[in-house]
């Protein structure tokens, strides 16, 4: 890609050091650092037919925005639909459709770590260890999968069909431990019970999540956040909170706990109202 690369450049040598020669400094990732989206086999431009066809759906999903950079998001899930992960030619596809440089686009792509930058494999198994899932076994759950599966976080499988991710909070604490599959929930997980989901993966069988449609791969996952219907049965059904989520409005109930009437507690008169410090109100 045109704008990606390392810079190299030339510091100013310190006073009385010139004897030595020039120093050079290098800008930007090492080359043996993983997830740089300029790789060997990386995709760098697609075939005209393919070209044509993204160039359609690109054109439905820049219709909805009245600013055409406001598609890049679902315009880098159209690419990754399609290669798996985000590659030069993706970017290069989502710069030219935006009037944006590969700089800027590739700027979004790393920052978000939804889209990935190493090939993925049909199933992205991500194992939440933020502070609940942790104490509840997340930490158990990836070495288990890590041992199973003979993976270190991020690798794929020799077969293409599982890619095991460490990842940060699901935000699904009340169901803890998480596991997730193309970022759909599987809730209360154990070491075994882990296993025995990868393992159904593997095998090409249907796997629901604990709430929503059966699992689809990974490029289909990613053709559903870019904006185009999800065609599973019940996929868009209508679903309500579980017990764990609700937990706190039950408790509150029983208690005869209640939120304060708005009315009853703003436009108080200065005179009323607490004071305030240089980092809050006084007793904060």
């Amino acid at each position: 890609m045109s704008d990606e690369g390392t810079a190299r450049g030339r510091a100013a040598a310190p006073a009385g050091a010139a004897a030595r020669g020039p120093v050079f400094v290098e800008f930007g990732p090492r080359p043996e650092e993983q997830g740089q989206l300029v790789r060997p086999g990386a995709r760098e431009e697609y075939p005209p037919d393919v070209q044509v066809r993204l160039e359609s759906d690109a054109a439905s999903i820049v219709g909805r925005y009245p600013d055409s950079r406001s598609a890049l998001l679902p315009l880098l899930h159209l690419v990754q639909a399609e290669d798996g992960y985000i590659t030069p030619a993706g970017v290069e596809f989502c710069a030219a459709t935006l009037g944006l440089t590969g700089a800027e686009v590739a700027a979004v792509a790393t920052f978000y770590s939804m889209y990935r930058r190493d090939p993925t494999g049909d199933y992205y198994v991500g194992v939440c260890t933020n502070t609940l899932c942790a104490i509840m076994g997340g930490d158990a759950i990836l070495a288990a999968l890590k041992e199973h599966l003979d993976l270190a976080p991020g690798g794929t499988s020799p077969d293409g069909k599982i890619t095991l991710e460490h990842i940060e909070c699901n935000a699904a604490c009340d169901y803890a431990p998480v596991v997730m599959v193309n970022w759909e929930f599987f809730d209360n997980q154990t070491p075994e019970s882990a296993r025995s989901l990868v393992d159904d993966l593997r095998s090409g069988g249907a796997v629901t999540p604990s709430r929503g449609a059966t699992l689809c791969t990974f490029r289909e996952t990613a053709r559903i956040l870019a904006g185009f219907p999800d065609e599973r049965p019940g996929a868009v059904e209508g679903g309500i909170a579980g017990a764990p989520t609700l937990v706190g409005l039950r408790i509150a109930r029983e208690l005869g706990m209640e939120a304060p009437d708005p009315a009853d507690v703003t436009g108080l008169p200065e005179s009323e109202a607490p004071p305030v410090t240089g980092h809050g109100r006084k007793g904060d």
